[in-house]
Parts: structure tokens; sequence; C-alpha cells
């Protein structure tokens, strides 16, 4: 019997997206159950030991197993479904995982870009952004790539968790230019190659870019103040 695999989402959540390009990419179905984190359901708050998404809901046989953590959720289907995104010599596996942790890095980055709440913190991390970005384009220069993948012809998991990162810059980049990509050819390429992939583009909803742009709008910080500018611009005759 397969299992039965429920993802339970929020519909901004880049971690979210992690699980379910990786359940794309693998060909393995899954049901999809979005939850509002700040109205948390009783049954959520009984099996999240950290009140996070994602959980996978792994039912089989009668019994159900709930894995918690994005990184956990993708090693866990590494091992028990078909189609690796992993490479499959060690070293080339353990440098995957240091770049994925690098990921996840970035998204903390980026957290703190859109809530830093001045202008001298909003340019402090944008130039802090823009810098990990710079140790990313002299990875990928200095990698043997024949193709347009982190690791050349073959999509990776560093490419599935990369993907929702440059989600958000494609977000960023309709609210101004703001350079954080500025000179990185190679990471640019990339990101037009992610953003090309279905498993992708399908990880999100369609209203997605209306859905963070309203949540940047209403955070209060230096980055909702341009928007709130740029809206006043064009609202003026």
């Amino acid at each position: 019997m397969t299992d039965k695999l429920i993802l339970v989402s929020h519909p901004l959540c880049p971690y979210v997206q992690r699980a379910a390009i990786s359940l794309a990419e693998k060909g393995v179905p899954f049901e999809r159950v979005d939850i509002d984190l700040a109205n948390k359901p009783a049954w959520f708050r009984a099996i999240s030991p950290l009140g996070k998404v994602p959980l996978l809901r792994v039912q089989r046989n009668g019994e159900e197993t709930v894995i918690f953590e994005s990184a956990v959720i993708l090693e866990f289907l590494e091992e028990t479904q078909a189609n690796p995104l992993h490479p499959a010599d060690p070293y080339a596996r353990a440098r995957h995982r240091a770049w994925i942790e690098f990921g996840s890095a970035v998204l903390n980055a980026i957290g703190r870009f859109y809530s830093a709440s001045t202008e001298a913190g909003f340019l402090a991390e944008n130039s802090a952004l823009s810098s990990m970005f710079d140790r990313l384009e002299a990875e990928l220069a200095d990698t043997e790539r024949n193709g347009p993948w982190f690791a050349g012809e073959r999509f990776s998991l560093v490419d599935a968790v990369h993907g929702p990162v440059f989600r958000y810059l494609d977000v960023f980049d309709r609210i101004s230019d703001f350079g954080i990509l500025d000179g990185k050819p190679f990471v640019r390429a990339w990101r037009q190659a992610l953003r090309d992939r279905p498993s992708i583009g399908n990880a999100v909803a369609p209203d997605y870019p209306q859905r963070l742009h309203a949540f940047l709008q209403a955070k209060g910080s230096e980055l909702s103040t341009i928007i709130q500018r740029n809206d006043l611009a064009i609202a003026l005759p």
C-alpha cells in the first residue's frame, strides 16, 4: 500500500515550498493543507512540537507519523522515495547539504531585510544580503558546471532550496531596484533557470505575489514605507 502524504502548509512559507518542490520532482502525489499560523487550529497544535510549518503527515497501514522541520522532511523523502535529488557521492552530498544550510541563512537575511525598521538598518541589511549572493556567485563561478543548475545538468535539493529564495527577489523587484544581484551573472542565470522550472513555479498559488506584497506592506518596516511611498506616487495625478 502506498503511503498517503499530507503536507501541512502556509501560503507564504518558503520552507514548505522546499518540500513541495522535492515531492513534485520525485513525482510523489501528496495533499496540501494550508493553515492560518496566526490562528493555529487545535489539531495542528497537538501534532506540531514547534508550532511551525511544514509538517509532513505520513499515513501508512492505518498509522500516522508526523515529520517536522523542512530539512528533516527533505532527508526523509530522499530515504523513502525514488528519483534522488542528492548526489550519490558522499563528498558532493556533504557539499550540497552545506549549501542548503547557506540557503536557510539567506532566507534569514531576507527576513532581516524586509523587517528592518530604519533606513540605516535597511541599507545595512541590503548590503549584507547582496554580500551573501556574492558568495554564491563565487561558488557558481568556481564550479565546473555544464548545465543550468547548481551542480550542472542535474537538478538537486540545493536548487529546490534556492527556488523560494529567488521568489522573494521577484517580489522585491516589483517594488524597486535594490541592486541585490548587480554584477552577479552566474546567480542571475541560475535564478532564471529556477524561475522557469515547473516544480518551483507550482510550489505556490497564483496569488502568491499579491499575498507577499500585502504581507510586506503591513510589516511596519522601512520596506513598508517604500511600498507606501510608491503607491502614493502612483495615486497622485
